[in-house]
Parts: structure tokens; sequence; C-alpha cells
């Protein structure tokens, strides 16, 4: 079994966004965020006190992790000066540990920190691996992120998916653009979509969604491709979802009307509130913005043609 490094990078609780956004940079998959901040409040949203360990519910509230997994042939060296310049510059006091890991433990190990969660007035979240969870008569959407983008959890997918409740029409062919997991279509079908494509360059990443489409029972009415989507995709769609980063989000403006019906709404996240005005100038020169919703420091957007 090969023997990965696992960097744990604690910092004060109120730095854990941005500390994790850095961090992505190093790696985009193997990472996951250990905060205990909500905790009860997650607690309460899902009235399940037993699906969160006691255990969990004693710890330090004041202090958050960020864990990274790096692969055999990735230098620790290299990114570890990488995030201690970075976090130096953004202000972040933090402390890093390096340690081994089996590739199955760190697989395995974030898994206790993914909760269900209601998002939306529709949809609950459900890990696949919870059981006779109680999905307070909402959607259960059953998710297994793998090793790709995408629980539900993080402001930008979570905002995508509340917004896309609110523009998807019953029937609607929706494109996901960057689908990681496939949350975002999965979801659209489970609230009345009746097709959905995810398109996503990374081969883990459309191999993770076509699973949680089964997993779901929607695979015959999913489609997951990888490569680019103005290569790969064809046809035109009621809805455009893309939940990746801003100047993606900037390229693809040029480009993605072509893939839009007439009366088509393109939902936008991922959007860091730093770069917000830069983006919707962007998407001005294409679109009207319908409507824009923040939380967290991140921003979406939802546009039509005009």
């Amino acid at each position: 079994m090969n023997t990965w490094t696992e960097i744990k990078i604690a910092v004060n609780a109120a730095d854990i966004d941005k500390a994790g956004d850095i961090a992505n940079v190093v790696v985009p998959y193997g990472i996951y965020i250990e905060d205990y901040t909500n905790l009860e409040q997650v607690v309460e949203d899902i009235a399940h006190i037993d699906l969160i360990d006691e255990e969990l519910l004693r710890k330090d509230r004041s202090r958050a992790y960020v864990h990274i997994y790096l692969e055999p042939d990735v230098s620790p060296a290299e990114a570890v000066a990488f995030l201690s310049e970075r976090y130096g510059a953004e202000g972040i006091a933090h402390e890093m540990e390096l340690l081994d890991c089996a590739e199955e433990d760190w697989r395995n190990n974030w898994k206790k920190y993914f909760a269900p969660l209601a998002v939306g007035k529709k949809l609950m979240i459900v890990p696949s691996w919870y059981e006779n969870v109680d999905t307070q008569g909402r959607v259960a959407l059953h998710i297994d992120p793998g090793l790709a983008f995408g629980t539900g959890g993080h402001e930008t997918t979570r905002l995508c998916l509340e917004m896309c409740e609110t523009y998807m029409k019953d029937g609607a062919d929706v494109l996901d653009v960057g689908c990681g997991s496939g949350i975002l279509g999965i979801a659209a079908l489970l609230t009345g979509a009746s097709r959905a494509v995810g398109v996503d360059i990374d081969a883990v990443a459309v191999r993770t969604a076509e699973e949680n489409a089964a997993l779901n029972g929607v695979s015959d009415r999913f489609t997951a491709i990888c490569g680019s989507f103005t290569e790969k995709v064809e046809g035109t769609f009621d809805v455009v979802l893309a939940n990746i980063v801003a100047d993606a989000i900037i390229d693809l403006s040029e480009c993605v009307r072509a893939f839009m019906k007439d009366n088509a709404v393109y939902i936008m996240s991922g959007i860091i509130d730093t770069r917000a005005d830069e983006v919707r100038a962007a998407v001005e020169r294409h679109f009207r913005i319908l409507e824009e919703r923040r939380d967290g420091g991140w921003v979406c957007l939802a546009a039509c043609i005009e």
C-alpha cells in the first residue's frame, strides 16, 4: 500500500474558509476541513443529535483544521513552503504537522465530519454511508463525493442548489459545466428536471458523478461527459449551471449562450466576493443579471439572455 503524506494545518476557526481556499490550490481533491464551529446548528437543522458523534460535540470550537493529503510522488516540503508563504501573506496564524497516511485511511477519515444537510426548501443531502435518516419530508439526495468536489456543504454548492431551486421549471433540460461529484445535475433531476448533462475535464469527477447518479436512481436521465464542454456537449438547455471559479466563468460566459434555449437561465457560483464586480461586468456583456446572492464571502449569480 502506498504511503501518502498528510499535512494537518491548525488555524483559528474564523480563518478556516480562507485557509481552506488556499489549501485547495495545493491539491484540489485530497482535502477535508475539520471545523466544529456550527455543529450545534447542524444538529438542530437535521433534528437528530445522534447524527454527530458526541465526542465531536465536545471539541474546541475556537480551532479548526485543514487536512491535505499528498500522493507519494508529491513533495511535502514544497507544499508546506507554499502554504506557509500564502498564510503569512494573508495574516493567518497557523501550525502545520506532517503525518504518514495510508491512502485508504484518508479516503475514509473525512467521512465522519460529513452529516446530512438540509438545503433550500426541497433537498436533504445525505451521505451514502448514512442509513435511516429522517429527511423531514424533503427529497433525499444521496451523495458519495469520493475524490470529486461537491458535497453540498460549501457555500458555493449550496448557493447554486438554492438558486437552481428558484429558477428551474419542471421538465427542464440541465447542463452542469464542471460537474464534480454530479450533485447539481442530480439534484435538478430529483426536483423536477427531465434530463441533465454533467461535463468535467477530470475523469475521476465524471466517474464519481456516474456513480452518484446510479445511487439516486437517475442514471437513465443523467449523462456524464469527460472533456471540454464546447467540444463534447451537443444541444441546448433550459438551465446551465457553472459552480467553478471566477476566471472560468468569465471565459465560459463568452461561449455558453450557444448551448442555451431562448428562455434559459445561466446560474454561476464559486465566485469569491473580491472578484464579484469583475465577473458581473463580464457576464453583463452577454446576459442580463436576474439575481445575486451572497454567503460566507462567496457570490452566486443568475442571468438570462437579453
